[in-house]
């Protein structure tokens, strides 16, 4: 007679090298560096349009230069506005205590928050769909201990969907 109360293990089945079938490995992000020449706040004034290849067979490159033109004509816009008022602000800083960067400090952050905006409705509108992930990221310079931010394109990981729950 079966035993129906009984309790048994779940048993994973690993393959011949060792690892489990459930785990899967996501390529390392790719970091998209700025290229412009002026930089406020870490934020570069413009992103190199170049397409890595990397992405070859997962994205077109006409819809990769298409963002990177979206993000460059936001930025094009906004930073050289935030460096105006980083120079008023420079020049008046002995007078104000400090006071006359918050102008500054306050468009950077508008402009991070609208970068954050473009990169999720682009995210929406394309590249969560080919297992993509955009995002604006802060990261240690390679050549000091200055920070910048990098766009980082992050692959997600696949559903398997004929696994069991």
């Amino acid at each position: 007679m079966v035993d129906f109360d009984a309790i048994y293990e779940e048993r994973i089945e690993l393959d011949s090298t060792g690892c489990d079938d459930s785990v899967v490995v996501v390529p390392d992000p790719i970091v998209v560096r700025g290229a412009g020449s002026m930089t406020v706040f870490g934020l570069s004034n413009k992103f190199e349009t170049d397409f890595p290849s990397s992405l070859i067979s997962r994205v077109a490159p006409e819809e990769y230069q298409t963002t990177i033109e979206h993000i460059n004509a936001v930025l094009k816009k906004t930073l050289p506005v935030n460096a105006k008022w980083l120079f008023c602000g420079c020049v008046c800083c002995c007078c104000t205590l400090g006071c006359s960067l918050w102008p500054v400090v306050c468009l950077s952050k508008r402009t991070q928050n609208s970068l954050d905006k473009l990169l999720t409705r682009e995210n929406n509108r394309l590249y969560h769909k080919l297992g993509l992930h955009w995002r604006l990221s802060k990261q240690r310079c390679d050549s000091s201990n200055m920070m910048e931010y990098v766009l980082l394109i992050e692959f997600l990981p696949k559903k398997q969907i004929y696994r069991p729950d």
